[in-house]
C-alpha cells in the first residue's frame, strides 16, 4: 500500500506570514539582530537583488544571533514562541487543509526553512506527525554554535529531505507551498496546491 503524505511548508503557509525574524528578536533582542543586519547590508542588498544567496545571508545571520546561547534556552523560548503562533499566527484556511487529512488517515509533515525549535512543538500541538525544519548546530556543552546542522531546509533541499524521510516507500503526495523557495516540494508532489494571499 502506498503511503499517503500531506507536506506542508510553514511560512506563509500554515502561518500568516513570515515569523522567523520575530522569532530572532525576542530570542536574542532586537539590538543584536539589528547590529546583524547592519553588519552584512551589502549581503542583504544582494539578497534582495538577486544576486546573492538567501542561505549565505541566513547563515551569517545565525552566527550573529545564536553562537554562544544556550541550547535549552533557545527550546524554551520556542516552546513559548510556539504558543503565540497557535493563539494568533496560523491561517484558517490552510489549517482546514491540515485536518482534512488528518482525518483521513494521511501522514502530515511540516518541510520549512523556520527553526525546529519552535515547528517541534507547534507541530505537537496541532496533530502534525514529522517535521523536517532547521535545526542548531550545539556543541557538547549545550552551546549553540550559531551554525545550520545539514543546512537551511529551502529549495531543492526541501524536496531533497522529503525524499529521504520517505526512503523507498510508494506514496502519495500532497504539497503545500506559497513561494519559490518550494518549488521543487511542489514539482514532487502528486497533487501541489499553491497557496495565495486568498487561500489554496
Amino acid at each position: 500500500m502506498r503511503r499517503r503524505i500531506a507536506a506542508f511548508d510553514f511560512d506563509g503557509t500554515l502561518s500568516k506570514r513570515d515569523v522567523l525574524g520575530e522569532f530572532l528578536i525576542r530570542f536574542a533582542g532586537p539590538w543584536t539582530v539589528l547590529r546583524s543586519l547592519v553588519r552584512h547590508l551589502p549581503l542583504a542588498i544582494g539578497v534582495v537583488r538577486g544576486r546573492a544567496s538567501r542561505d549565505s545571508f541566513k547563515a551569517v545571520l545565525f552566527a550573529d544571533v545564536f553562537a554562544s546561547r544556550s541550547e535549552g534556552a533557545l527550546f524554551e523560548e520556542g516552546r513559548r514562541f510556539a504558543g503565540r503562533i497557535l493563539r494568533s499566527r496560523l491561517r484558517r484556511d490552510t489549517l482546514e487543509r491540515l485536518r482534512w487529512h488528518t482525518a483521513r488517515g494521511h501522514e502530515t509533515v511540516l518541510v520549512s526553512a523556520s527553526l525546529e525549535a519552535y515547528l517541534l512543538p507547534l507541530a505537537e500541538a496541532i496533530g502534525v506527525d514529522h517535521v523536517i525544519a532547521v535545526r542548531l548546530e550545539a556543541d557538547a556543552e549545550g552551546r549553540l554554535t550559531g551554525a545550520m546542522e545539514g543546512g537551511n531546509v529551502r529549495g531543492p533541499a526541501k524536496a531533497e529531505l522529503l525524499s529521504s524521510w520517505l526512503g523507498d516507500d510508494r506514496a502519495e503526495i500532497w504539497a503545500y507551498g506559497d513561494s519559490e523557495g518550494d518549488r521543487e516540494l511542489l514539482a514532487m508532489a502528486d497533487h501541489a496546491v499553491w497557496v495565495g494571499r486568498r487561500g489554496p
